[in-house]
């Protein structure tokens, strides 16, 4: 397995559960009436959808067959854990919160990535990937602290 086969095949496990916890995260945050919240949660589950595709087109393009279903165990490890406990309960902070707390694992996963011996062709588009998970991060971020 090459190194950007690697690295995509995690990167798209990333993304993936983080489409997972956004969508989930929407449905949570819909029931208590927030719809702009509601309409970028959503927008970040399209985001990370399209960005995974983007990933598995390339692996494709370089004969690689990359993994993107995100699984249990890849949950636990990938910041959204937490989302579960959140949204049994009606509370939009802890919501927020355990988004925030999927995004700085995201963002920890795409500067490893970036770090890695990976293609010059490859660190571009993850460059370019990093900077909207990096916008999500600080919408989220944004969010938490005015309900604080």
């Amino acid at each position: 397995m090459s190194t950007d086969e690697r690295v995509a095949s995690q990167l798209a496990k990333t993304l993936a559960n983080g489409r997972e916890g956004y969508e989930q995260a929407a449905e949570k945050v819909g029931a208590s009436g927030h719809a702009d919240v509601v309409a970028r949660f959503r927008e970040f589950a399209a985001q990370r959808a399209e960005m995974g595709a983007e990933l598995e087109k390339i692996a494709a393009a370089y004969g690689d067959d990359v993994e993107s279903r995100s699984t249990v165990p890849g949950a636990l490890h990938r910041g959204w854990i937490a989302l579960k406990d959140a949204l049994t309960s009606d509370d939009l902070a802890a919501v927020v919160s355990t988004a925030e707390q999927g995004e700085d694992h995201a963002l920890e996963e795409y500067r490893d990535a970036i770090g890695a011996d990976i293609s010059p062709e490859f660190r571009t588009v993850l460059q370019r990937q990093m900077g909207v998970v990096q916008s999500a991060h600080d919408y989220v971020r944004a969010l938490e602290l005015a309900k604080s």
